[in-house]
């Protein structure tokens, strides 16, 4: 998920917590990572939900697992935040029902120059909701106040830097703002330069911190813009109403200032924050939810309900093998130490018994259903399954490691949370190492999020868990995370090839879709079948209990988790 260090906490919380997505809230974005694992159609969660008419009074009661931490696009860092934001607020593109980023405030498909590096974008005759019109000069004023250090945006530099023309030198505050590549021509027309071809720009253009903002209005607000539901504008399909910047409750309501309102049905969405499973399901059982996110114990349980519905998402979690601390090499360091492990373990049983919850084995980086090719081929078909499960195979590569090292055992730590969950995962890998590698002992260090974060960042740990869920459409945005001194790399792994391959898909390969993504495809094999350097686990699922009634939510596979934009009530008696 994301270059900072939230982002890498968002992954390894929704590792540990399993915050729910999608109407029970989520974690780490990204990190989640992510949300899901697996997606049905990359789109709705099942084709049934398109049956039928709105038909009864259309209002929701649903929950989060979290408060509203901000509703600024350029502020906003978390699932919650990014939630909110896609259904009060719109940006050039939006993901339609099939999740391909479609037109939204742009009129029309952009302009794109031969040389990939502007695209003219004509905006719709939209409003805010305040009735005032959404120009060119709202999307110039939003990025440029993202980008801006004075703004401290998380995401605004992490997005455009590389990407945005001169975005990298105005975010380190050696260029003034006004010189980043946006530019309106006219109250209608906007212009973007890049720094660079980016074949996922458009899918870009659905994202948050590229949303528009009124400059008048967030300049007459000042300190209090956006911290409450009062001082902000909305351009989307609802508004935001009854937010008062802490509570544990917001609504939605249907924004009739909306270009396309005609086809929002919905009228009103109660949002209460519930911060545990088991509550949510007591409450949908007594008809106060129309959804409750399950997860732990209550998986498995619900997991045969006649309204339980699985959703897939994109998220993928793995080892990351730390091969330095403190200066000194780790057995880690080892490449047949690094195989053995990452092919000792059992995913199915944990995947089916442990998190029970729709998620699937991972023997890959880039998730299922996630990424496609010119042809719409999935680019987990190009590039195949990586470090499958093999004891013997296991057994021989470790102790030809143990050999090299010059040992006959080791003992090696699992860190992670102390969460209920995340201990009954440790616990499994502990028992599926020790019984599969002799000699192996498996320590578990369980710590609060905060001190996990903090031994991350100092590569301080020998193997832990770690996640990552995607901001846009594109194999970069898991592959990126593992070159040498990547932000996210924190375990000392380079390879001058894979850095190459990764370096070239943003350059010379960068037009050249069909190279690029076998470019990706050798990368991934690199990181995985040659250097073990981390060791996929799962790709996430979550799970659900959802009235038969509530159709035609759209659950997202990047970006913001879902949108009520085409949701609606029928058959409610």
């Amino acid at each position: 998920m994301k270059n900072t260090k939230w982002f890498l906490l968002m992954a390894m919380t929704l590792v540990l917590s399993i915050f729910l997505a999608a109407c029970g809230g989520t974690d780490d974005k990204k990190d989640d990572a992510s949300k899901d694992e697996g997606k049905d159609d990359n789109a709705t969660e099942t084709p049934a939900k398109e049956d039928g008419e709105p038909d009864a009074e259309q209002i929701l009661n649903l929950s989060e697992s979290a408060a509203i931490p901000s509703v600024d696009s350029a502020i906003v860092e978390d699932a919650v935040g990014f939630n909110v934001l896609n259904n009060v607020n719109e940006g050039l593109y939006r993901l339609n029902q099939d999740n391909i980023a479609e037109p939204a405030m742009a009129a029309e498909e952009a302009e794109e120059s031969e040389d990939g590096l502007t695209y003219t974008f004509k905006l719709r005759d939209a409003k805010w909701s305040d009735g005032t019109p959404v120009t060119a000069d709202d999307f110039v004023f939003a990025w440029q106040r993202a980008i801006d250090p004075a703004t401290g945006s998380p995401y605004g530099p992490f997005m455009m830097s590389g990407t945005v023309k001169n975005a990298t030198a105005i975010s380190e505050g050696k260029m003034d703002k006004k010189e980043l590549g946006i530019v309106a021509k006219d109250e209608k027309t906007l212009e973007v330069t890049l720094e660079r071809p980016v074949p996922y720009f458009l899918s870009l253009m659905s994202f948050g911190t590229f949303y528009p903002q009124k400059e008048e209005f967030v300049t007459e607000k000042g300190d209090a813009y956006a911290t409450n539901s009062d001082n902000l504008l909305y351009n989307g399909p609802f508004t935001l109403t009854d937010w008062d910047g802490t509570g544990g409750s917001w609504v939605y309501k249907k924004n009739d200032e909306y270009w396309d309102a005609e086809n929002v049905k919905l009228t009103q969405i109660n949002v209460n924050v519930v911060q545990d499973s088991a509550t949510a399901v007591k409450l949908y059982k007594d008809g106060k939810l129309d959804r409750a996110g399950v997860s732990g114990d209550l998986a498995m349980q619900y997991s045969t309900d006649p309204e339980a519905v699985t959703q897939a998402e994109t998220s993928v979690f793995y080892f990351k093998f730390n091969q330095e601390k403190g200066g000194e090499k780790t057995p880690l360091a080892n490449e047949n130490i690094r195989k053995a492990i990452a092919k000792s373990f059992q995913k199915e049983d944990l995947a089916d018994v442990v998190l029970a919850n729709g998620s699937i084995p991972a023997n890959f980086l880039v998730p299922k259903d996630f990424a496609f090719d010119k042809d719409e081929k999935d680019f987990r078909e190009l590039s195949g399954d990586h470090l499958e499960y093999n004891v013997e195979e296991a057994q021989e590569l470790w102790k030809k490691g143990l050999e090299e090292l010059g040992v006959d055992s080791l003992e090696l730590e699992i860190l992670g949370g102390d969460t209920e969950l995340s201990k009954k995962m440790d616990e499994y890998f502990m028992s599926q190492l020790q019984t599969n590698l002799e000699g192996l002992t498996i320590k578990l260090k369980e710590v609060p999020f905060a001190v996990r974060l903090e031994l991350d960042g100092n590569q301080d740990y020998d193997i832990q868990v770690s996640g990552w869920g995607p901001d846009f459409q594109d194999p970069i945005s898991f592959l990126d995370l593992f070159v040498t001194d990547g932000t996210n790399n924190l375990m000392s792994y380079s390879n001058p090839e894979y850095d190459k391959l990764i370096a070239d898909s943003k350059g010379d390969l960068a037009l050249k879709p069909a190279e690029r993504y076998e470019a990706f495809a050798k990368a991934e094999k690199i990181l995985l079948d040659e250097d073990a350097a981390i060791a996929p686990i799962y790709q996430r699922g979550l799970i659900f209990l959802e009235k038969p009634y509530f159709k035609g939510l759209v659950s997202h596979p990047f970006g913001a988790d879902y949108s009520f934009k085409w949701a609606y009530i029928s058959g409610k008696e």
